[in-house]
């Protein structure tokens, strides 16, 4: 009721009028569009996360921001990844300053490698975004956007922050900003930022911890994160930027593979990113970019059976990148602006688990164009296409538009198609697991793998043709997105509504081909299934103005189901089974007991409450994140989600901050997962509770 109040008052508003002059002050971004724009002008779902809430909400980590956000989960599967509409966390692309992380376990990049303490702001884009970025970006993009040099000139600024915690967690950080003016225009500006990052790791209480292994939930680790980004302004036309980061992390392993079976050894993840921009303001029509970006991800591990030093597992896994591109922005005039981009994509791959280096080029046009006939409309149209060395070339079209009923009120809707290009690993692994005794292979080896086992007599019967496989499809997606926002512009209220879906084509899923002598299979890779996801996302804010200080509430909720769609029709016509696990007989799977996809939770919600005394110093936070339950595992042998005890229980976590400027210094502690809520069978990164206390000085001097 409120909502309706809220929305006929804001009808009856008068329109403003049609002058650009009349547009608010707003958040300036650049992931929807890749170009600056205000953030309430822009006809797609896009959140913002500052790096002074980041600061007050205490965070140290990339996981620990995106879990508290509207509509994002973090699962853990090889990592820490990201969940977006119920989208997997390979569908979604991790960017910083616009430039993408690679390394990715399993199709997840893990969310811990990335420190939060330069960043400027994170911009998320919820929806299909392949028309700009290409593959990966099918459910969407997380763009971190880091400081640049700033201040006046000759001005020198930095931060020195250090902090303690729970299981032996400590972490250095520090950062340094100068600025030079060189000659008659030019400007010289300098930005560092260095991080230490260690903990002792952990264990769960209900795991069997042997104290002679010091066996672990996560091992020990230390890793190190230095970043930077030189600026130089040759004059207002012509400016060049150079950003680059380095990070490594040694991890002490010591797990049980089996009873009384305990490994051990030493692991190293590194990765490296140079990113030189050159921008020209050819005219105040005219604006061209040069980007060059190349990056390098590295893992190796060595382990061995820690009573007898003989090996256990010895892998290594590198990967490089490598992308020259050009982008012209012609701005016909303030209500027609036209983007275009063209670029090459060489990625490469060698690894334990692949016969050779393996190769992958790509080469890209985009072109965007953004129509603002009046202050009530924006529409937004483009596409990119990619045509790729080892499947079928792509276009990704996408449009988007914004209409303003009144000052306060805005519809706002998208069409677009994303793609997610077969990786490395569906076409290219080549493993035995001599151990369990299973194999897999990737499309490009499935013929070659089939042909070697068969000569050693270990192929008992073979499914599928290896042949089929060498035509898989990149996945594609459908998706349509349209929502409501209220944002009175002389009241403290923000209300946003979005409803989506997205319909997934020849999803790529894990499939049998040969079955083995030894009763184990062959696995490998094909276009098997079409799903969709659909749902809402509410969100909400308010601020009060209390006393000398500033009170803001804010909430938000998903609805979700994520489903198969040959399952849904299965179940509808009576020819899906399951066996009672109590009688072993078979029953009919009924529509209302299909639950979707696995991993994939139907309600979650958060709540937020900030409160700051800018005269005091004074600031402190309280915010509650549910998820409710989801599906784990298949337990009743028909491979879906269909009852309760293939469920993990939804949870609630609880994170408290509290902290006190005294001039330069800020004096901060808190509490994460302030319940001490833990489930060590099913949600290992979840901690139990965690404390901490921090200090950070913030200084400033002028030559």
């Amino acid at each position: 009721m409120p909502l309706f109040l809220l929305l006929t008052l804001s009808l009856a508003q008068p329109i403003p009028k049609d002058t650009l002059k009349a547009r608010p002050i707003d958040e300036v971004v650049v992931t929807a569009t890749r170009n600056e724009r205000p953030m309430g002008a822009l006809p797609l779902p896009v959140t913002v996360i500052s790096g002074k809430q980041i600061q007050q909400m205490g965070s140290l980590r990339l996981n620990d921001v995106l879990r508290e956000q509207t509509g994002l989960a973090v699962v853990s599967d090889h990592g820490q990844g990201i969940q977006i509409q119920g989208f997997g966390p390979d569908y979604t692309l991790i960017l910083v300053d616009g430039e993408p992380i690679v390394g990715r376990t399993a199709g997840t990049l893990d969310l811990t490698r990335l420190a939060v303490g330069n960043i400027k702001q994170i911009e998320i884009v919820k929806g299909p975004s392949s028309s700009l970025y290409g593959s990966e970006a099918l459910a969407g993009v997380v763009n971190i956007i880091t400081q640049t040099p700033g201040g006046n000139s000759n001005e020198a600024k930095g931060n020195l922050s250090v902090r303690y915690g729970a299981n032996q967690t400590s972490d250095l950080s520090g950062d340094l900003s100068k600025q030079w003016t060189v000659g008659k225009s030019g400007k010289l500006g300098v930005y560092v930022f260095g991080d230490r990052y260690q903990s002792a790791g952990y264990s769960l209480p209900n795991e069997s911890v042997s104290s002679q292994t010091g066996s672990q939930t996560v091992a020990p680790f230390t890793n190190y994160t230095a970043s930077g980004r030189l600026t130089f302004a040759f004059s207002p036309k012509l400016k060049l930027s150079v950003s680059g980061r380095f990070f490594t992390e040694s991890q002490s392993n010591n797990f049980i593979v089996s009873p009384d079976i305990p490994v051990s050894g030493p692991g190293t993840v590194r990765d490296y990113n140079l990113n030189p921009v050159l921008t020209h303001q050819l005219s105040p029509g005219w604006k061209v970019i040069y980007r060059y970006y190349h990056t390098g991800y590295y893992t190796e591990t060595n382990l061995r059976y820690t009573t007898t030093q003989e090996a256990y597992d010895a892998s290594f896994f590198r990967q490089t990148f490598n992308r020259p591109e050009v982008v012209v922005e012609r701005v016909i005039n303030p209500k027609n602006i036209l983007t275009t981009g063209v670029g090459f994509i060489a990625e490469g791959v060698e690894a334990t688990r692949y016969t050779e280096r393996k190769q992958f080029n790509t080469t890209y046009g985009f072109v965007q164009y953004e129509w603002m006939p009046s202050l009530r409309w924006t529409v937004i149209a483009g596409g990119r296409y990619d045509s790729h060395s080892q499947y079928a070339s792509q276009f990704s079209p996408k449009v988007s538009g914004r209409y303003a009923l009144s000052s306060a009120v805005s519809l706002r809707g998208s069409v677009g198609v994303g793609f997610k290009a077969p990786d490395f690993r569906q076409l290219y692994l080549n493993f035995d697991n001599a151990v369990a005794g299973y194999s897999v292979f990737g499309t490009q080896e499935a013929a070659a793998g089939i042909a070697r086992l068969t000569q050693q007599g270990q192929i008992e019967e073979v499914v599928l043709d290896p042949s089929r496989l060498s035509t898989i499809r990149a996945e594609r997606s459908v998706a349509y997105n349209a929502g409501l926002q209220v944002k009175p512009p002389t009241f403290p209220l923000t209300v946003s509504v979005n409803l989506f879906r997205n319909d997934i084509h020849d999803l790529i899923e894990t499939q049998v081909i040969a079955r083995k002598k030894n009763g184990q299979n062959v696995f490998s890779y094909n276009n098997l299934s079409q799903v969709f996801t659909q749902g809402a996302e509410l969100e909400s804010s308010w601020r009060w103005t209390i006393g000398s200080g500033y009170l803001t509430l804010s909430g938000g909720y998903q609805y979700l189901v994520a489903k198969d769609k040959s399952v849904v029709e299965g179940v509808k016509v009576g020819t899906v089974y399951r066996r009672n696990p109590e009688t072993l007989a078979s029953e009919r799977v009924k529509p209302s007991e299909y639950g979707g996809l696995f991993n994939r939770s139907r309600h979650m919600t958060n709540l937020k409450l900030f409160y700051e005394q800018p005269k005091n110093g004074f600031s402190a936070s309280l915010r509650g994140v549910y998820r409710g339950r989801y599906g784990f595992a298949d337990r009743d042998g028909n491979l879906i989600l269909d009852s309760d005890s293939e469920y993990v229980k939804g949870y609630m976590l609880y994170n408290l901050s509290v902290a006190k400027a005294l001039k330069s210094i800020t004096l901060q502690a808190g509490v994460d997962n302030l319940a001490g809520y833990t489930d060590p069978a099913y949600i290992p990164n979840l901690a139990g509770r965690l404390w901490y206390t921090s200090l950070r000085w913030a200084w400033k001097t002028a030559n």
